[in-house]
């Protein structure tokens, strides 16, 4: 794993400052600290931060063709790289390195940006073409490796984490005041807005080409949920169990010591077990667990690692080890409130203290219908069925303003929110049920002049628009569809790669192959969602592998227990954010945000996640520099 940086003065031949490239990577040294290598071509410069996987003696970056006119910095993991270094080779290109990396600069040759849908893997790469004076920016096809540019006053800046366009100094910290809102709505900055302005994310399956003539950006891939295909079950479940095994596989290879996370869960159960019939070796495993029990998943895992003879590591995390948050809004350089990034970081540590790479669970439950939140969707929409949408307002309306809220109930009792659900239409009913919480909170969360500077800006315009351009007219593959597009690539995959990045960790998601989310994405629904519960085909196959306990188990998850935090050990640091003089910068509403933490403090409401989330901005505002006096 690795990070790279480049500029490019596509408007004019000015030569790039090598004090400039050299800043922005450095910054990044720790997503790789065994070497770093640049190139200076006049008007273009390319950086890289390595960390050493595969060809470690070999594979110093950047890489050329055989003339020099073509060089590549890379991020990722290529896996399908020996039968597309053969494809090359067979059009007489001549491999000096056994690296991935190596072989991509030959496609690029033979293929142009077209080579970028070839490749299996996660990946984030630039590409600087001197012949065309051409600039190629790729990410992979569900967004693991990130990639941030801006083009500002005809000079292309981009990097793997926004810190290295900060560097830049046509790159100003000015605040995106629409991705304020987006983040007090989804938790996190969805793509391809940044929380500044001058700066944008290259979405997940896009490339970018930047010519003396300007950017063009272009979709290479999206998941395809209308080509449904009738097979039976054993046809479906093998199928399955041979796609996961080979996705598996093909990230076994590694120069370095590799492992997993292992969290007791039916996801990480299942690659750890297959990663165990795969090699010799026993498997490495890292988990972590809370002081509290009811949080902790950590004697699951170590069941199932001793059922394995694995060689497993445990560590406990403590209201104390709450700390390393500020280091973390460091490394994940825009506001972002997944509590859940604090244990992956931890256990990010923990197995980095025995391998270099850690293959994860991630991807399963969106791929496979696993949330609850889908089969509560599925409900709501057979009820919109029986009821025409002119009645939806309504009736159901008015069942919500006369029903009492209970929002200390399981989602399923809350029939106040359920019948204004229902009022809705599919995608504002579905994203109510995700973000409702918070968004609903946003007015009051939000000081009024920026409140006033939003006049017309609807957070939900970013959702709608995925919904929209789901290839299927089925409400829960549509659901599917729009969490693979915003939460998984915005939320899971951000956490995953800076909580391991901070570490020098690299993590391989088997679960994330295309080849498996697109063979999930033409089973039916029904065998996804079924009785009410999710993953019903995955289990199933599974179990061929998987003791019965696991496939039955609730899933749990990275749980924080901020709610005890908050009112515990973390109160401190959380009052030093919250009722600072800064505070009135005219972005957060003071009086309000004073409310929330006094009803949560007396213990009558949990305020944890809207308070978690607020802290994270603000932990973010006092980090860099912004809005902070």
């Amino acid at each position: 794993m690795c990070g790279i940086t480049g500029l490019y003065h596509y408007a004019s031949e000015r030569p790039v400052e090598q004090s400039v490239l050299q800043r922005m990577t450095d910054v990044i040294a720790h997503r790789g600290p065994d070497d770093d290598g640049f190139h200076l071509a006049g008007r273009a410069g390319l950086g890289h931060r390595r960390l050493s996987i595969i060809d470690v003696s070999g594979g110093h970056q950047p890489i050329f063709n055989e003339d020099g006119s073509v060089a590549i910095v890379f991020n990722g993991e290529i896996y399908n790289y020996k039968e597309l270094a053969a494809l090359v080779e067979a059009k007489g290109h001549t491999l000096k390195t056994r690296s991935d990396t190596e072989t991509i600069v030959h496609l690029y040759e033979e293929f142009g940006e077209q080579c970028v849908a070839m490749l299996r893997g996660m990946f984030a790469l630039a590409i600087w073409d001197s012949r065309k004076q051409t600039m190629l920016l790729a990410r992979d096809r569900v967004g693991k490796k990130p990639l941030y540019y801006a083009d500002t006053q005809g000079v292309l800046a981009f990097g793997s984490e926004l810190k290295c366009l900060l560097q830049h100094p046509l790159v100003p910290r000015e605040l995106n005041r629409e991705a304020v809102a987006d983040y007090f709505t989804y938790y996190y900055v969805p793509a391809p807005k940044t929380i500044f302005k001058a700066a944008r994310k290259l979405r997940a399956g896009h490339y970018l080409i930047v010519t003396p003539s300007g950017l063009r950006e272009q979709q290479y891939w999206d998941i395809d949920f209308s080509h449904v295909e009738e097979r039976s079950e054993e046809e479906w479940t093998g199928q399955l169990i041979d796609a996961l095994r080979e996705a598996v596989d093909v990230r076994l290879m590694s120069e370095v010591p590799l492992g997993a996370f292992l969290s007791g869960g039916v996801d990480s159960s299942t690659v750890v077990k297959l990663m165990s019939d795969l090699t010799q070796q026993p498997v490495v495993t890292a988990s972590i667990g809370f002081s509290a029990e009811k949080y902790s998943e950590a004697n699951d895992a170590r069941r199932f690692a001793e059922s394995l003879n694995a060689d497993h590591h445990e560590r406990i995390v403590t209201p104390r080890a709450v700390e390393v948050i500020e280091k973390l809004a460091w490394h994940y350089d825009e506001p972002f409130a997944d509590a859940s990034a604090v244990p992956t970081f931890y256990v990010s540590q923990a197995a980095r203290e025995f391998v270099t790479v850690a293959l994860s669970g991630d991807g399963g439950d969106e791929s496979f219908a696993g949330y609850r939140r889908y089969a509560f969707d599925a409900a709501e929409n057979r009820v919109r069925a029986f009821v025409p949408a002119a009645l939806r307002q309504p009736v159901f309306g008015a069942m919500a303003a006369v029903y009492p809220k209970a929002d200390w109930l399981p989602q399923p009792l809350r029939a106040k929110s359920t019948f204004k659900n229902l009022s809705l239409d599919p995608a504002r009913g579905y994203f109510t049920s995700v973000y409702g919480a918070l968004a609903q909170q946003r007015s009051a969360l939000l000081a009024n002049d920026l409140q006033r500077e939003l006049t017309g800006y609807d957070p939900f315009n970013v959702f709608d628009e995925h919904y929209a351009r789901a290839t299927t007219t089925d409400p829960v593959a549509r659901a599917q569809y729009v969490d693979i597009k915003t939460y998984l690539t915005d939320d899971i995959l951000v956490k995953v790669d800076r909580a391991s990045m901070a570490v020098s960790l690299e993590v391989r998601c088997p679960l994330l192959d295309h080849k498996v989310m697109e063979l999930a994405a033409r089973m039916p629904t029904s065998l996804k969602l079924r009785n009410g519960a999710g993953k019903y085909i995955f289990k199933r196959a599974v179990s061929r592998i998987l003791p019965p306990d696991i496939l039955t188990r609730r899933k749990q998850g990275f749980v924080l227990p901020a709610a005890e935090w908050l009112r515990g050990e973390m109160r401190p640091l959380a009052e030093s954010l919250l009722f600072d003089a800064s505070m009135k910068d005219g972005l957060l509403n003071a009086a309000h945000v004073q409310q929330l933490w006094q009803a949560h403090q007396s213990g009558l409401r949990d305020q944890s996640r809207t308070l978690w989330t607020i802290l994270m901005f603000r932990l973010w505002q006092r980090t860099f520099r912004v809005g902070v006096a």
